[in-house]
């Protein structure tokens, strides 16, 4: 069988293939054995070629992970961590924990889709409707004047002006609306986009910290499925370190490894670089010291996770009635800009 490299799969489907091989695992069924019962299953054919290629690498190899990476569909985070699994014997316990870190990713992928799609519709919707009335609405006013005698004047000219000149120049409108359309998709779809719009969001204040933030579930979930499967710190901090698209948290994590190099301990290195601090740090202590870090770590990610949600969440309720009110008022002020003139006008006559 030729081999095939397959579109990446999402962090759904990610999360899924591995809840369902962790789940076969722990019945005492052969990773081998689960591919072709996962195979016999398969309902869609781009998912029945991709498990037909595992299954057909897996038979001639016995390396679930060389299977795995040989299809370019699954993540290399998850292939480094199942070779750990399969070289430890752990391999259900680390298929466990990756369906959780990937349902983990998947969440907060959709946080940040939800987070940017509704203010995106909604200027959409403001510039739309905004663009209608200075171009197809102000001149049929202008026209009124005209036949009342009057003229525009003050704001509703300049609006009239602005909206002639958008005609005229409608062209270049549309093409500038497509590239920025493009620009989105760039930054949104694309590993190298996401890193340069993570770094220009590091420049703001508010987006600095939740990216901030972001980089420390994303570390302590990764130290949470490395640690638990049995890795030295040192090999934890390299392959979190992979997960880390924070180029300011990525520098403090080369700082611990650093530290942890000259021999001090986890949770101080954790906390001197800055990865930790305040409860956070004192949670890494206590876990580093009563040798439970890996559940620690656990909580910690969910304990940021659910600091991300309660920010998103925050957001979305703020931006929602703060776009209706500007869309309300600029809407308002341009219809008074050209209704209290134009009843001066029919008052006077």
């Amino acid at each position: 069988m030729a081999l095939q490299t397959f579109t990446p799969l999402s962090n759904t489907e990610v999360s899924a293939f591995c809840s369902q091989m962790a789940m076969i695992l722990r019945s005492g069924i052969f990773a081998m054995e689960g591919i072709s019962i996962m195979l016999e299953d398969a309902d869609d054919p781009e998912e029945h070629m991709l498990l037909a290629q595992i299954d057909d690498t897996l038979q001639k190899t016995g390396q679930l992970h060389e299977a795995l990476e040989k299809t370019g569909a699954f993540p290399g985070y998850m292939i480094q961590m199942i070779r750990i699994g399969e070289e430890t014997g752990r391999l259900d316990d680390v298929m466990s924990a990756l369906a959780l870190y990937y349902e983990r990713e998947a969440s907060i992928s959709q946080m940040i889709r939800n987070a940017l799609t509704y203010p995106l519709i909604m200027v959409f919707m403001m510039l739309l409707i905004i663009l209608v009335l200075m171009t197809k609405i102000m001149p049929i006013f202008n026209e009124i004047f005209l036949q009342l005698g009057g003229e525009m004047t003050g704001l509703s000219r300049t609006l009239l002006n602005i909206g002639t000149v958008i005609s005229r120049y409608s062209i270049v409108i549309i093409i500038l609306t497509a590239l920025f359309a493009v620009a989105v998709l760039y930054f949104g779809k694309t590993k190298k986009g996401r890193q340069q719009f993570g770094s220009f969001a590091a420049n703001f204040a508010w987006t600095r910290s939740f990216m901030e933030k972001l980089a420390a579930c994303r570390f302590a979930s990764g130290m949470s499925l490395t640690l638990s499967s049995g890795m030295s710190p040192e090999e934890c901090l390299s392959l979190a370190s992979e997960l880390i698209a924070h180029e300011a948290f990525s520098q403090k994590i080369s700082q611990c490894k650093s530290a942890l190099e000259k021999g001090q301990e986890l949770h101080k290195a954790l906390l001197d670089s800055g990865i930790f601090t305040g409860i956070y740090a004192r949670m890494a202590a206590i876990g580093d010291r009563t040798g439970v870090l890996d559940e620690v770590m656990q909580d910690i990610a969910d304990t940021y996770q659910e600091e991300i949600d309660r920010k998103f969440t925050g957001l979305i309720a703020a931006l929602e009635p703060t776009l209706v009110i500007v869309l309300s008022l600029v809407v308002g002020l341009i219809l008074l800009s050209v209704m209290l003139p134009l009843m001066g006008i029919m008052s006077s006559l």
